[in-house]
């Protein structure tokens, strides 16, 4: 498991090849701001060996964050991460490792008939409750999550996951009013909760596609501050001091940037970004799809890209996506050694100031 003096003492190791804030706080102590992604590829023992060679790459050269989730790749990614895990000279205790569970995973290929394997494998079994699903495959009921958490302990070999997500909640919303959500995410804090005092996650939080960047009145909406008041709830319900809500997973890049520009969260003093809201709540912000899954490797638009340090286009969108208040980690999908090394190397080059970003969208 990550711990304060692990995270803190890779810092120590890493710090001085890097630029100023590359290492930042995040439960329960630091890590860089450039994390690695296991998002893409077939599910292949040749994309498994690459994803192995990738991450004891970057852990061994200044990444301590390193995320994934149960259905990428058919399983194979959180199994090819724990695989880096034990083979990289690095301490577990200095890894920020996080995970996430809400779609039914498949084990190792993509079954000839997906509908037959989720009857047999979830449905049959008791894992899951056919009435919790929406559109057959995601699910946020507690007996489907503390399955899936248990999985992948097993799937990373360790005894801890450092930042369980529940993995794009917005999806429930496509058959269920927002209500139901609200309390569907209560009960699965409860349980995630439960975990937590058990010493099994380190804390937990949403990893999301739609539903923090978008306007309130989308049909894919989710209000910060509800969420927030049904894990006060849970913590309540279960018994424990102070909820582990603590992280927030979101798209953000030099072409999404609605997590900044959309004033979608209610105060008391009127509409907050999602950014401003989470940083005010003491909710670490990681962003996905930092360089839009390849797409602005190839290029920025000119305006920004002036704007921005790094030899490499992908380098300068890494930096973007770093530089908005309130971010910790900006994840890039890295399976390729040689990719490690130039995204390592963007956090040579120092990320924008507050104000030079907000001139970015003047």
């Amino acid at each position: 498991m990550a711990t304060a003096d692990g995270t803190w003492a890779y810092r120590d190791r890493f710090g001085d090849s890097f630029g100023r804030t590359y290492f930042r706080r995040f439960p329960p102590g630091v890590c860089s701001s450039v994390g690695i992604g296991t998002y893409l590829g077939e599910p292949t023992d040749t994309v498994d060996a690459q994803y192995v060679a990738a991450v004891e790459t970057a852990l061994e050269h200044g990444i301590n964050h390193v995320d994934t989730a149960i259905n990428y790749r058919c399983q194979r990614s959180e199994r090819a991460v724990g695989e880096a895990l034990r083979r990289a000279d690095v301490d577990r205790e200095s890894v920020v490792v996080s995970t996430k569970g809400g779609f039914l995973p498949f084990d190792g290929e993509r079954p000839e008939d997906p509908g037959r394997y989720i009857r047999e494998q979830f449905v049959e079994p008791g894992i899951v409750d056919p009435e919790s699903l929406v559109q057959g495959s995601h699910s946020l009921s507690p007996g489907f999550v503390d399955a899936m958490v248990d999985r992948s302990l097993s799937n990373l070999g360790v005894d801890r996951i450092d930042c369980y997500y529940l993995h794009n909640p917005e999806t429930q919303l496509l058959e269920n009013d927002r209500e139901a959500v609200y309390e569907q995410l209560k009960t699965a804090f409860e349980l995630l909760e439960r975990r937590r005092a058990a010493g099994e996650i380190g804390g937990y939080g949403l990893a999301t596609w739609q539903a923090f960047r978008v306007p309130q009145g989308h049909e894919q909406y989710l209000s910060l501050p509800a969420v927030l008041d049904r894990a006060v709830a849970a913590a309540e319900t279960v018994g424990v001091d102070n909820h582990g809500l603590q992280a927030l997973q979101l798209p953000f890049n030099v072409e999404m940037a609605d997590a900044f520009t959309v004033k979608s969260q209610p105060t008391d003093e009127g509409p907050v970004s999602t950014l401003e809201y989470a940083h005010e709540s003491g909710l670490s912000v990681v962003t996905s799809a930092s360089i839009g899954q390849g797409d602005l490797a190839a290029a920025i638009p000119p305006a920004v890209d002036a704007e921005l340090s790094g030899d490499t286009a992908a380098q300068r969108a890494i930096n973007f996506a770093r530089s908005a208040p309130g971010v910790t980690t900006s994840l890039v999908g890295m399976r390729s050694v040689d990719h490690v090394a130039e995204n390592v190397a963007a956090g040579t080059f120092d990320p924008l100031g507050a104000t030079a970003f907000d001139t970015v969208f003047e």
